[in-house]
């Protein structure tokens, strides 16, 4: 008996989770469609069961008074419910507000302990402005090894400034081995991503090198940017499984 009450009561929370994750894939889904007052119906209800993924948008919705009257303060107590789940974005977006001090007072360590636990989560966005930070020393010790280091986690998640960054880091030899080759290569792999300044680093880069080196490098380079590719499909599958 008390197996079978066990039994019903997962189902009953799976079901509930299943339910809670469409509800919020619905109000998405109307929120980008511009549909305010639809997102809003689907999300608002989802607070009080402190979903935070909710509370993350339904701050957005407040941040920028879609379909509602702006309030940033509404904004930064919500955004800061969802940090305090450890939802990434809402890390990332908490420290953005603690830098920049418009919507609370300017708090540059707060900042980083935010930025540090979002880059921890994974988050491609939050592992470059980690390395910024590290740096520029803003809110932590400046140190050029952990700047590079989460440059390079970024950069091997596909994002190109990560990878352009990173190129200067071994053309410079901060944090890396001094490298016009790694420069090279990653310059290559920003440029391909569209990154515009890194086209013309490629082009500083190739004038460096001989000849032999420029073709050894570019298959590293294709070689380096399809291992990156088919890690973040691979990472894309495992998400939506």
């Amino acid at each position: 008996m008390k197996i079978n009450n066990l039994l019903i009561s997962l189902i009953f929370l799976l079901c509930s989770s299943v339910t809670t994750a469409d509800e919020y894939d619905s109000g998405v889904y109307e929120l980008n469609r511009g549909n305010f007052k639809a997102a809003i119906s689907l999300l608002s209800p989802l607070l009080e069961e402190k979903y935070a993924p909710a509370q993350y948008q339904m701050g957005l919705i407040y941040l920028n008074g879609w379909g509602v009257k702006k309030s940033p303060e509404k904004a930064f107590e919500l955004i800061s419910l969802s940090a305090t789940q450890r939802y990434p974005d809402a890390l990332f977006d908490l420290s953005l507000m603690y830098t920049e001090g418009s919507v609370i007072k300017k708090d540059l360590k707060a900042a980083y302990a935010l930025m540090e636990k979002a880059a921890n989560k994974g988050l491609a966005s939050a592992q470059f402005n980690l390395a910024v930070m590290y740096y520029n020393g803003e809110g932590t010790l400046q140190n050029d090894k952990k700047a590079a280091r989460w440059y390079k986690n970024a950069a091997n998640q596909n994002y190109a400034l990560a990878q352009f960054n990173l190129a200067l880091m071994h053309f410079e030899g901060r944090g890396v081995e001094k490298s016009i080759e790694m420069s090279y290569i990653w310059n290559i792999i920003a440029a391909q991503n569209g990154y515009a300044d890194a086209e013309k680093s490629r082009d500083m880069d190739e004038y460096r090198l001989g000849t032999t080196q420029i073709e050894i490098a570019r298959n590293k380079a294709r070689a380096l940017y399809r291992k990156i590719v088919d890690q973040m499909e691979h990472k894309t599958r495992m998400a939506n499984k």
